[in-house]
């Protein structure tokens, strides 16, 4: 009598589709996990540009004035009166953007949270909140707020 050997484990084609197929899909996921990954950091950015409005805030209160919020008492630049950067409860090291007083006066202000070269956001564009309430995001990354970019959702 003839037994039939019965053959244990995978042939080496078989374990070259399951690659393809995993290569495939991990080439199609990345891309949309670091798209997250941005969103997750952008909206951390805003969240500590809005915890920087709150201190500027804060600020008028006690001097009736938004000057000397920056650093050495200056109207522009790094906040003291704040974290310098976005992740605020991370290490500096970890910074994604830099958070500054772009103008200050005795009634308004405009506060930037800018991307640091060399992060995962370097190419996010600027995030931007105004005394008034008004947000804008520079999405198309060329500098300056057009009409369709003030919102930090659009």
């Amino acid at each position: 009598m003839k037994f039939k050997k019965q053959s244990r484990g995978f042939s080496l084609i078989e374990l070259m589709i399951v690659v393809a197929i995993v290569g495939i899909i991990a080439a199609i996921a990345y891309p949309s996990y670091q798209g997250v990954i941005a969103d997750g950091y952008r909206g951390t950015g805003q969240a500590d540009l809005l915890g920087l409005a709150s201190a500027m805030e804060r600020h008028h209160s006690g001097s009736f004035s938004y000057k000397g919020a920056g650093a050495s008492g200056s109207d522009t630049g790094a906040p003291s009166i704040f974290a310098t950067h976005s992740p605020s409860s991370e290490p500096a090291a970890s910074r994604r953007y830099n958070l500054t007083i772009q103008s200050a006066s005795a009634t308004d202000f405009e506060l930037r949270a800018t991307p640091v070269s060399g992060s995962g956001q370097a190419s996010d564009g600027t995030l931007y909140y105004f005394s008034d309430g008004r947000k804008g995001w520079d999405k198309n990354n060329n500098g300056s707020l057009e009409a369709s970019e003030y919102c930090w959702s659009c």
